[in-house]
């Protein structure tokens, strides 16, 4: 799975994309947030801690919103983290 954070999610994270391998053909979005954070436990100096940011984030699955917790996703997927933006 593919994993494209944007904003306070890529200062987070780090990165603004890494390839995340799944356990299996798909696992909820909340069990691969869960791995997102095992991934990047400690943020980096002056930057929020990736669990937070993921706690207020709207997620797109291969560019549909993603809103359900427990909805699957795919090994194959892009998955985008959008933290809120400054606006709207």
């Amino acid at each position: 799975m593919q994993v494209r954070y944007f904003a306070a999610a890529r200062a987070a994270a780090g990165t603004e994309a890494e390839t995340v391998p799944l356990d299996g053909p798909a696992l909820p979005r909340r069990e691969v947030e869960a791995m997102l954070v095992a991934r990047h436990p400690q943020p980096l100096p002056g930057r929020p801690p990736l669990a937070e940011v993921l706690a207020r984030s709207s997620f797109l699955l291969d560019g549909v919103a993603c809103p359900d917790p427990q909805a699957l996703v795919p090994a194959d997927a892009v998955l985008d983290v959008l933290p809120p933006f400054s606006g709207g």
